[in-house]
């Protein structure tokens, strides 16, 4: 049964103050990446007046200026690329980000789990190429970190990480990059977005809206305003706002490398549609100026991604 969405889902959406996502869903091979974006691409279709696909830079102003949702085509796998004429097909119907990696090994890269790290293949050097070529964004998050440092020295364009977190404030967490990590993706021009996930943001209880600023504020004072944004890592309403027993199987069958501590997957008082709002909130106290906020809030995505999609 194809999903219905209504006016009322439109309306939570474009209330959540978020004009454009990136659905970030997953792939095991190049047959089922084209069945999600054939499923996708249908479902935008149905429903024009409220929903757009974002191909390129210009579509994130024609979504704001029509009052439309924005929806970026991007995958947390590699799997989709099973030759170089993959990445064309995955660009032809419409991704415009993939990951190289998800926590383990992929044909291209290691993740962040991956016990021993051989970073980037040789066959991945190559899907790095080939998308840098066509304009898709080549994105660190869960790569491991040889994986991110060469990905950052292979690559001709920006990079992004999408959803992730400072080592350097969380030392226990595989997920979290290093100050080196993060400095070689600012000096390719790239964007790294924090996370709001609770056991990625600090390793132990409690964990609170003020830690998030806490990791933006890192990662400014480490390189710039111009290379950190908001990667939430939840949808518009995160499972803590679901069913009691879903978030309860959620965390404890969590792989043990992400470290999960308390009862919370998305920090307190980020766990729904307010999530942008609160944040807003946060760096005004912490003196932020309303240019930085936003540059922070969406502003250095869609500069970063811009200049990707260019090609």
């Amino acid at each position: 049964m194809v999903p219905s969405f209504t006016s009322s889902d439109f309306r939570q959406f474009v209330g959540s103050g978020i004009s454009a996502i990136n659905f970030g869903l997953s792939a095991g091979s190049l047959r089922e990446a084209n069945e999600l974006f054939a499923r996708w691409n249908g479902f935008i279709l149905q429903y024009p007046r409220w929903l757009a696909r974002v191909d390129k830079a210009a579509d994130f102003a024609q979504c704001k200026a029509t009052g439309r949702y924005g929806i970026i085509f991007g995958l947390q796998s590699a799997a989709q690329f099973e030759s170089l004429e993959a990445v064309d097909a995955c660009y032809a119907a419409g991704q415009r980000i993939s990951q190289l990696c998800h926590n383990f090994r992929s044909v291209a890269a290691d993740g962040a789990f991956e016990p021993r790290d051989a970073g980037v293949s040789e066959f991945g050097a190559k899907v790095i190429e080939r998308m840098n070529s066509l304009g898709m964004a080549v994105d660190l998050g869960h790569a491991s970190e040889r994986t991110k440092l060469e990905a950052c020295e292979l690559s001709k364009a920006s990079l992004i990480l999408s959803h992730g977190n400072c080592r350097a404030l969380n030392p226990g967490s595989l997920r979290a990059s290093s100050d080196e990590a993060i400095r070689a993706l600012a000096k390719r021009g790239g964007v790294m977005g924090i996370t709001c996930i609770a056991f990625m943001v600090k390793g132990s209880e409690p964990v609170m809206v003020d830690d998030v600023i806490d990791r933006v504020d890192h990662v400014r004072d480490l390189v710039g305003i111009e290379h950190v944004g908001i990667g939430s890592d939840a949808g518009i309403e995160s499972n803590d706002l679901g069913s009691p027993q879903i978030l309860q199987d959620m965390l404890t069958k969590a792989d043990p490398r992400y470290r999960v501590h308390g009862t919370h997957e998305v920090v307190a008082g980020l766990e729904g549609p307010n999530r942008f709002f609160e944040l807003t909130a946060a760096l005004l106290r912490r003196g932020y100026s309303n240019e930085h906020i936003r540059l922070v809030l969406g502003g250095n995505w869609q500069r970063a991604l811009g200049e990707i999609w260019s090609g």
